[in-house]
């Protein structure tokens, strides 16, 4: 064992770095077991794929050999919550137990930081929709003025996700570069440089597979020197490299080159043409589209193709670009906001004809047609197909696969790839992860939670619910938990695969909650921000949260306040859906099984997930109820199961009311009997 190696061994032992600087520190095998794997995978610039069960500490694990390793470490997270918990509480105790201390640098997309020279135009030539949004745009004005990051999130007084943000942002494509006035004071040129100068920078996922794929966002300046990229939360990354590596066009994208438009041309070239007309024919165009676009939903190139109407509309939107891009080309010497506005008219121009092209031909002749992006992107298999949403219609172009792309990423310059999450495996196997990002050589290894799930948890498929896709499945599972909820006092969570289950699982609990009285309270996803809904059901005497994908993961309350987790039925991806049926269709062409080897793997990944916000410390104890009797039987569900962690299983109901009884806080067998035999009435 090398002198590095040991050190991280020592840091994890009993009277090591991390117990002397932390009360209550738990010296855990599997922990430091993991440590050691990363440390080796760093010490040889090796690939490590690590499956972490819940409570093995793989933030620290990952954390002491990056720090003792020397050089610089990329660390790429799944969410803010997970970017913010690294930088303000993990980190810093960390490097205070080793007693090192790393520069430090958190890099978020450009859409994060304030861009001076937009929010500068916009105060003097914006249009408001909304008198309060010149207010707010005055208040970020402050903010920038006194900011030393420039970060969004740090702006009080005006909400992340205020509409106002994209008139003092900038984009990929509005960003003036070197060209702009403000380049020198610029918050995204001050969060590279920082970056570039850290030991230790804090990316996500997304904007790591951006800088990938785009070669935009500024990692790429980054990554020749970083020793080691780490991927924590890795099981999204073939998610997000999947949209990445594709290309999408979106309405939102036309609906702001035409303010753009309108703004840049009426201050900068006032004379040269009717800048007005211009905009509003693009504005008119895309509001046909999404009038022949239809309801909200997902089509595929065979119906579009079907689709007169959004045909002539997406003509209608190449007509109205040709005919301002006439005119800014005329006048690119007169501003540069002028002349990237010309670019960004040739760029629109280039994507709608590339898609509508690959769309109108016959579905064989696109295969294999390269995906839009840089000379880094292969070409590969890809699928067209539209997303309908109410504000806004995205053409998509995404890759069927991007094992090709990230291996040849990954087989660049000699560095450490570990890619560590609590659900990389299927039943033990890594091989759906490992295909999907081409990883197939990576060394791959996976440590069990430490958590006592046979005595502490309990798995339950209700025999009463019927199948998931009958017109009672709703009322029926809302009748199978209810009497667990009342006995358990709410402090539960049921997590929906669609949001339409979400709405009718809520009025359906809302009625028993009206009829019972008493204590319960409903949480429903929509009726308040995420935030806000989980800070409430952490304070609330008997919670009952609904919700759907975003409550499946990155959600963790730990203890008594939730030991009810209730999953609707197994999640499978729609097989609707294009991109799955694309999918689907390739994997039957190369003799494969779709169902084994892409969409059971799938479901498996998701349903760890969901399951996984249940059990978060070592003395909590809590019920999973899977309302989808096909996990118990059909014979993939053994396969499911086996993805899981080791839950004692039952399936009656009389015997997850005596577990839930037996559970500290929630009363009496017989008291919970009671309860839910008053509920039933």
């Amino acid at each position: 064992m090398s002198e590095y190696t040991e050190a991280v061994a020592a840091a994890f032992g009993g009277d090591g770095a991390l117990g002397r600087a932390q009360a209550g520190f738990l010296s855990r095998p599997s922990q430091q077991q993991l440590a050691l794997a990363i440390a080796s995978a760093i010490a040889d610039r090796d690939c490590l794929v690590a499956e972490a069960g819940t409570g093995t500490g793989k933030t620290f694990a990952y954390l002491v050999p990056a720090l003792l390793a020397g050089g610089q470490v990329l660390i790429s997270t799944g969410t803010k919550t997970l970017q913010g918990q690294l930088l303000a509480r993990d980190l810093p105790a960390v490097a205070r137990a080793l007693g090192v201390n790393p520069r430090v640098a958190v890099l978020k997309g450009r859409s994060n930081y304030v861009c001076r020279h937009h929010l500068a135009r916009n105060l003097v030539d914006g249009r408001f929709e909304r008198r309060e949004d010149v207010a707010l745009l005055r208040r970020i004005e402050r903010f920038a003025a006194i900011s030393a990051s420039g970060d969004r999130s740090e702006a009080i007084g005006v909400a992340e996700d205020a509409p106002v943000w994209s008139m003092a942002t900038s984009t990929r494509e509005s960003c003036l570069g070197q060209e702009c006035p403000e380049w020198s004071e610029c918050f995204v040129v001050r969060a590279r440089q920082a970056a570039q100068h850290a030991e230790v920078v804090i990316v996500n996922h997304h904007l790591f597979c951006a800088d990938l794929a785009l070669r935009d966002e500024g990692v790429a300046e980054l990554l020749p020197s970083a020793e080691a990229v780490i991927f924590d939360e890795a099981h999204q990354l073939p998610g997000v490299a999947t949209r990445f590596f594709g290309a999408a066009l979106s309405t939102r994208q036309l609906i702001e080159w035409a303010r753009d438009l309108r703004r840049v041309g009426w201050a900068d070239a006032r004379d040269a043409g009717d800048w007005m007309a211009l905009a509003d024919g693009i504005e008119r165009a895309v509001r046909e589209l999404r009038m022949e676009a239809g309801g909200p939903g997902r089509l595929d190139q065979e119906r579009i193709a079907r689709m007169d109407g959004f045909g002539r509309a997406l003509a209608m939107i190449k007509e109205a670009i040709a005919a301002a891009q006439a005119v800014t080309a005329i006048n690119v010497e007169r501003s540069s906001d002028l002349s990237r506005l010309d670019q960004r008219a040739r760029e629109l121009a280039s994507a709608l004809e590339a898609w509508t092209k690959a769309v109108s031909a016959p579905p064989d002749a696109a295969d294999g047609e390269q995906v839009d992006g840089d000379d880094q992107v292969s070409s590969v298999e890809a699928v067209r197909w539209v997303e309908v949403m109410s504000g806004a219609v995205t053409l998509h172009a995404t890759p069927l696969s991007v094992a090709g792309p990230f291996r040849r990423h990954l087989a660049g310059a000699p560095r450490a790839w570990i890619f560590v999450s609590a659900t990389l495996s299927v039943a033990g196997r890594f091989d759906h992860f490992q295909q999907a990002l081409g990883l197939e050589q990576a060394r791959a290894e996976r440590w069990e939670s430490p958590f006592d799930y046979a005595n502490n948890a309990l798995l339950y498929v209700p025999t009463g619910c019927g199948e998931p896709s009958s017109a009672g499945f709703a009322d029926s599972l809302a009748a199978e938990i209810w009497p667990l909820v009342v006995a358990n006092r709410g402090r539960a969570f049921v997590l929906c695969t669609s949001l339409r289950m979400v709405d009718r699982i809520a009025e359906l609990l809302g009625e028993r909650v009206a009829a019972a009285g008493g204590e319960i309270e409903l949480l429903v996803q929509g009726t308040a921000a995420r935030p806000e809904l989980l800070a409430r059901f952490r304070t609330a005497p008997a919670p009952v949260l609904i919700g759907s994908a975003s409550f499946w993961e990155g959600v963790d309350v730990v203890g008594a306040q939730l030991s009810l987790l209730v999953i609707d039925k197994l999640p499978f991806a729609p097989p609707d859906d294009p991109v799955i049926r694309a999918r689907i269709a390739a994997a039957r062409r190369e003799g494969q099984d779709p169902f084994r080897e892409h969409q059971l793997p799938e479901a498996a990944t998701a349903l760890q997930q969901g399951a996984g916000r249940l059990i978060r410390s070592e003395t909590d104890r809590g019920v999973l109820v899977v309302g989808d009797e096909r996990l118990a039987s059909r014979s993939y569900g053994r396969r499911l199961i086996a993805s899981l962690p080791p839950f004692r299983r039952t399936r009656v109901g009389a015997e997850v009311l005596e577990f839930i009884a037996s559970t500290a806080g929630s009363g009496s067998y017989d008291e919970g009997r009671e309860r839910a035999a008053q509920a039933a009435d």
